[in-house]
């Protein structure tokens, strides 16, 4: 097993495994986990890097031609991260191409995934670098921490909610059952337009997806009580997912969707791809607070 990097403040720690640049644990002072438990009878991950595509590919990815084959959330998630930076409060990983890499991704980047903690925020920057001085990077980027599902204070798990911080006025995306995205849409769940109280029923089908979302952050917990704020302002999308039963509930910021159903086309036409242009970088954060 890889060993976990472990990150700390006097509020709050948090450790990584190189492994997919993963974060395993969030943990509060008095060391309570707000992170899954990953049983593998529900989900055995914890927030795996969505990276280089984000969603079931329709039969791969097509580039320039040809289609490569590409595994529902990408290939950063499966491959070990050299940690190229560590300190009490902070870690980096770095992911660049290889020969397996590009023989389902033909080109060159590197992934830096940086994790900061300050105070009772733990910050997490993805920046994607293209080093080719001639071919432009198209990718997409996804985060995709499961939460502990009820937080560890005390209130049951039907008391929790998810609270947006802007009012979201449209229609959700629907997952068609071979997880493409359908051209049907459905009915927003949100109370008030901002308030998502959970419950099982609502994955039955799948992931709920706001494409696009107005909110930057939202807020989960129960009513009364530690709450964690979740903070997104670089994605244009976002899924809300679990298993029904399951002792976790996933806040995915997104930058990037599946492919939409009867999509045939390149990869670079896919929704929401983006273009790194040569020896450019773009960076996509997040960050997740404990608020008391």
């Amino acid at each position: 097993m890889t060993d976990l990097i472990w990150i700390r403040t006097d509020a709050v720690s948090a450790a990584i495994n190189p492994f997919g640049a993963e974060l395993t644990h969030l943990r509060d002072t008095d060391g309570a986990e707000l992170m899954t438990d990953a049983d593998p009878a529900f989900w055995p991950k914890h927030a795996p890097i969505l990276f280089p595509v984000v969603g079931v590919t329709n039969g791969g990815i097509r580039i320039d031609g040809t289609t490569y084959p590409m595994t529902k959330h990408g290939f950063a998630r499966d491959l070990a991260f050299a940690v190229s930076e560590q300190g009490d409060d902070h870690a980096v990983f770095t992911l660049s191409d290889s020969a397996v890499t590009r023989a389902i991704y033909p080109f060159a980047f590197r992934l830096e995934v940086s994790f900061r903690v300050e105070g009772a925020t733990l910050s997490i920057a993805a920046r994607i670098i293209n080093p080719d001085a001639e071919r432009t990077l198209p990718a997409q980027f996804g985060f995709h921490p499961a939460f502990a599902w009820p937080l560890p204070y005390g209130a049951p798990r039907a008391a929790h909610r998810i609270v947006f911080d802007r009012i979201e006025p449209g229609r959700l995306r629907e997952i068609s059952p071979d997880g493409l995205i359908a051209a049907t849409t459905a009915p927003s769940p949100l109370a008030d337009g901002r308030i998502l109280s959970l419950d099982d029923s609502l994955f039955v089908h799948d992931a709920l997806v706001w494409d696009p979302v107005a909110s930057q952050a939202v807020r989960y917990g129960a009513a009364e009580g530690p709450q964690l704020r979740v903070a997104f302002p670089d994605t244009p999308a976002l899924g809300i997912w679990t298993k029904p039963g399951a002792h976790f509930i996933c806040i995915e910021p997104w930058h990037g969707i599946a492919d939409p159903e009867g999509f045939d086309g390149a990869f670079v036409d896919k929704p929401q791809v983006f273009q790194v242009a040569p020896q450019a970088e773009k960076t996509i954060g997040m960050t997740i607070t404990l608020e008391r």
